[in-house]
């Protein structure tokens, strides 16, 4: 058997945090260079976290060529050009700005911080790195689904004329059952916030990515359903058991959000995020409502873009089927009709930052995208301890509000 390796340019790849988002980067990254052919190849240096026999489980399990117990001997390294921060949010900051003054590439998971504070520091440096020509991404991967990249071009295109409405959604639940345990994404000085930043921040991205428009203002309510939860409990599948000497910790982040807001061209928005929808398990719901014409996206069909254009007693909405090779990105993989799931976002998003690095263009979403939505959810946690007090949106430009 002959071993054949890659020929051109290659960019060593350093990712922290190996759990749920650290293999769906890892796939990404792997398949990158399976399926498509981006200028510079992905190179799966080294992986970091602090569990070793996990870690070298999930390195074996993709190839990783190395692993590293603390993260900065990943930012230390010459063979690492890209900084991949897959871990919670409370640590993005001080790993993502470290990366950044060491010379490297980075990209972050979402939200990009726990505070618009911490997010205006890692936008400073990123805008520092620029001028190196680094380049920063956040990783609202839902974004590359080709349905949703699709509408954002349906809507560029004017086609929808007007935009009045736009109706977003996150439903999961997960957290329904009250035995599941404490985990850090039910500590606020771990996560940030709940549902709001965990899974509100992705709508709030969309909606923007979609539109071209910015939020310029909220009106939000936010809950805590079930206050404490067990500590030091397990699951196995939907079951979880209970640590009965471990007793109850409080749970101090929210467990839905919703909100009003409006946007810069005068278009209205309502949004609700949500880990309290019991039955729906990741159901993301976006719909534009135009002068000319709707669209419409649900996650639970992810290759489906409903669209409404016309007029008329039969003008109704037709179910377009995203999988054509000329709709994004899915030329890199089968035939029509063969359809994409939740992990092929991951190597659209892989390839966008190869290519953006590569060719030195702007990534996007970069930090200071980053930091837009950081706002936007300090504004509705703002708006909510305010009994849905009507909230600006800080630091919105006229520029940034129609961009």
């Amino acid at each position: 058997m002959t071993h054949h390796d890659y020929e051109g340019p290659s960019l060593g790849i350093g990712m922290i945090g190996y759990a749920f988002m650290g293999k769906a980067h890892s796939h990404g990254w792997r398949n990158a260079r399976s399926f498509f052919s981006p200028p510079a190849l992905p190179r799966l240096t080294v992986v970091a976290g602090r569990n070793e026999e996990a870690l070298n489980d999930v390195a074996g399990r993709f190839g990783w060529e190395s692993t590293e117990t603390d993260w900065r001997a990943v930012i230390e390294r010459d063979d690492v050009d890209i900084v991949d921060i897959c871990t919670p949010g409370d640590t993005h900051a001080e790993i993502a700005i470290a990366a950044l003054e060491a010379g490297k590439h980075v990209l972050c998971e979402k939200p990009l911080a726990n505070s618009v504070e911490e997010a205006e520091a890692m936008a400073a440096a990123a805008e520092k790195a620029a001028a190196n020509g680094q380049k920063t991404m956040v990783g609202f991967t839902y974004r590359r689904v080709p349905a949703i990249s699709h509408a954002r071009d349906i809507l560029q295109a004017g086609r929808l004329g007007t935009i009045h409405h736009v109706r977003a959604q996150y439903l999961q639940d997960w957290l329904v059952d009250p035995s599941a345990p404490l985990s850090w994404r039910l500590q606020k000085e771990r996560a940030g916030s709940g549902a709001l930043g965990d899974i509100g921040a992705h709508i709030v991205d969309l909606v923007q990515f979609i539109t071209g428009d910015r939020l310029t203002g909220v009106s939000a309510l936010m809950e805590t359903f079930v206050k404490e939860r067990p500590v030091g409990a397990s699951a196995s599948g939907l079951t979880f058991t209970a640590d009965e000497g471990a007793g109850m910790g409080p749970v101090t982040v929210d467990d839905a959000a919703i909100f009003l807001a409006r946007m810069g061209s005068g278009a209205l928005a309502t949004f609700e995020a949500t880990r309290f929808a019991t039955g729906r398990k990741n159901a993301i719901r976006i719909e534009v409502n135009g002068s000319k014409g709707s669209l419409a996206f649900d996650f639970e069909d992810l290759n489906v873009l409903h669209l409404h254009e016309g007029s008329g007693p039969d003008s109704g909405f037709t179910r377009v089927v995203v999988t054509e090779g000329e709709h994004p990105y899915v030329g890199g993989w089968w035939p029509p009709g063969h359809m994409l799931g939740y992990e092929h976002g991951f190597t659209h998003q892989a390839v966008d930052f190869l290519t953006a690095i590569t060719e030195d263009k702007q990534a996007q979403p970069d930090f200071r995208e980053g930091l837009g939505v950081q706002r936007v959810l300090d504004a509705v946690a703002r708006s909510a301890e305010q009994q849905a007090a009507w909230t600006p949106i800080e630091g919105i430009t006229d520029k940034e509000s129609s961009s």
